[in-house]
């Protein structure tokens, strides 16, 4: 209690000074104050609308645009000073018609005068601008006034405007009266026109190409064995069932080179294996041929197919293998009997297919798409010979197709970068994948299980793995545990799936890689064909 006294008696104590201190304060500014209220209400009695927050009249309009009250700005030059009213400097209004402004500048710029614009012109003798001795020529007129028909103008032409005269009526066409008549080419001349005309006629036109004719040549003794089957049916006397859709449990790395097909006289573009059994393969040569090698047994040259003009770009089987889809640089698309060799049908659209595929629906194998050059993905119908559908939202040459999602959708890749998705018969792209950072990818593969796609691009990737600049095309292991590849060099790299590690790498070839497939039945056993003409058989 004595604190909280002692407390209060001190507040008192410290009011009370404040007090005594304020008072002298004022009694010691109360003149100053004093003067400048005077000086401020005089102010305000002078000008009670500078410091007037609300306007409750509408002020004119020289209230408002009144000039600015204040010291000048002495680093203002005279032409800053001036008024303006835009950017530039001050615009009069001037109220002038177009056509008498383009009248006098086309006056002006055609005799060198025109009205001098500065002067009021309501007078009777307007003042001129420019050269007054043309001026005195011309009367002072316009160019409006001044136009002259030319002499062309005053001919008379020919005139019969009855329309019920059909053979005489001549309508606003008729000729003119003194037209001269026109020279006719005397016979030495029409016969050098004709000959210039002809040859124009034949460089014009677009001559068809003739297509080569189609030869087979088959290389084993006997087309059929003693049973009547043809090479066709897969062997059964090699320990594996190929008649099986199931995959080897488990695949190991090859490790040794089997046997190597020779046949080609160039380079091998690309190797297919026969459909399901694998019990052969086919290759497309760079010297325009396609031949068909036995995989077990003899591993013999069964048969060759020629029919092609240029290099064999790519193929594909149907599902049963009876047949086989062929396109070429020559830009001819062929169905061949894979038996007899017969060359059952041609097309054609003119440009250069680089890939071809057979649709995998057992209800649409009579179709067919193959990605051309001219940015255009087509589908041929094979019992019609007809083009059926085109899809063109590439901008570069279609390089590689795949089915994918239960063959109801395909993926297409070009050389514009990008990678497509498109819904079959339907075409847009439904979906368009491309960055800045991908390459072009002119090789496709579709993994055994259908969920991965391994796209071999041109920055030396397959997805993330390291292979050549070129169309190498890469392939996956029945079991799905390895994934393998050519590159330029002619190596062949194997990795491991899962943990994307690099088990071995071997040189394969002695020039580019350009496939890799893993036999479907097989554990250890792969086939390589490369840019050195030869195929070879690993495991």
């Amino acid at each position: 209690m004595l604190a909280l006294q002692q407390y209060s008696s001190d507040e008192d104590n410290s009011d009370h000074e404040n007090k005594d201190h304020l008072e002298d304060l004022t009694a010691h500014l109360r003149p100053i104050n004093q003067q400048n209220a005077i000086s401020s209400t005089i102010q305000l009695k002078a000008a009670p609308e500078i410091f007037t927050k609300e306007v409750k009249y509408n002020p004119k309009y020289e209230e408002l645009f009144a000039p600015e009250i204040g010291p000048g700005n002495p680093f203002k030059t005279q032409q800053m000073l001036a008024p303006r009213n835009m950017m530039s400097g001050f615009a009069e209004p001037a109220h002038i018609s177009d056509f008498q402004f383009d009248n006098q500048r086309k006056t002006f710029t055609s005799y060198g005068y025109a009205i001098d614009p500065s002067v009021d012109n309501v007078v009777a003798e307007a003042k001129l601008v420019g050269d007054s001795s043309k001026s005195d020529d011309n009367k002072g007129k316009t160019v409006f006034e001044l136009t002259q028909k030319r002499p062309e103008d005053k001919r008379k032409r020919q005139r019969n405007d009855d329309s019920s005269d059909i053979e005489g009526y001549l309508g606003p066409w008729g000729k003119f009266v003194d037209e001269k008549t026109i020279m006719k080419p005397n016979e030495e001349e029409k016969k050098e026109l004709d000959e210039i005309l002809a040859k124009r006629s034949k460089t014009g036109k677009q001559t068809e190409e003739k297509v080569s004719e189609e030869k087979t040549t088959l290389h084993v003794k006997d087309a059929y064995d003693y049973q009547g089957r043809s090479f066709l049916c897969p062997p059964q006397d090699v320990g594996i069932n190929l008649k099986s859709d199931e995959p080897p449990e488990k695949c190991f790395l090859p490790k040794k080179l089997i046997h190597t097909w020779t046949g080609h006289t160039k380079g091998v573009a690309t190797i297919k294996w026969f459909p399901k059994s694998g019990h052969l393969i086919l290759s497309c040569g760079m010297d325009s041929k396609l031949k068909i090698w036995e995989v077990y047994n003899d591993r013999r040259l069964v048969r060759t197919y020629s029919g092609h003009k240029q290099a064999v770009r790519d193929a594909c089987f149907n599902n049963s293998g009876t047949e086989f889809l062929s396109c070429a640089y020559d830009r001819f698309c062929k169905l061949w009997d894979t038996e007899t060799g017969e060359c059952k049908a041609r097309f054609t659209s003119k440009k250069v297919p680089y890939c071809i595929r057979f649709n995998p629906d057992e209800d649409k194998q009579h179709l067919f798409v193959a990605g051309t050059s001219d940015k255009k993905i087509i589908c041929w119908d094979i019992r019609s010979g007809e083009i059926v559908q085109e899809y063109d939202r590439h901008l570069g040459a279609v390089n590689a197709l795949e089915f994918v999602d239960q063959n109801r959708r395909f993926v297409s890749t070009s050389d514009d970068k990008s990678m497509r998705i498109w819904e079959w018969g339907i075409p847009v792209d439904f979906k368009y994948i491309a960055d800045p950072s991908m390459h072009s990818m002119p090789a496709i593969k579709l993994s055994p299980n259908g969920k991965w796609l391994a796209c071999q691009s041109m920055d030396n990737k397959i997805c993330i793995f390291n292979v050549a600049g070129y169309a190498c095309q890469p392939d996956f292991s029945p079991d799905m545990s390895y994934v393998i590849s050519g590159d330029a060099d002619g190596k062949l790299y194997v990795w491991d799936w899962k943990t994307t590690k690099l088990y071995t790498k071997f040189k394969a070839h002695d020039d580019v890689c350009s496939t890799v497939l893993w036999h479907p039945h097989e554990t250890s056993k792969v086939a390589s064909c490369g840019w050195d003409g030869v195929i070879k058989y690993w495991d």
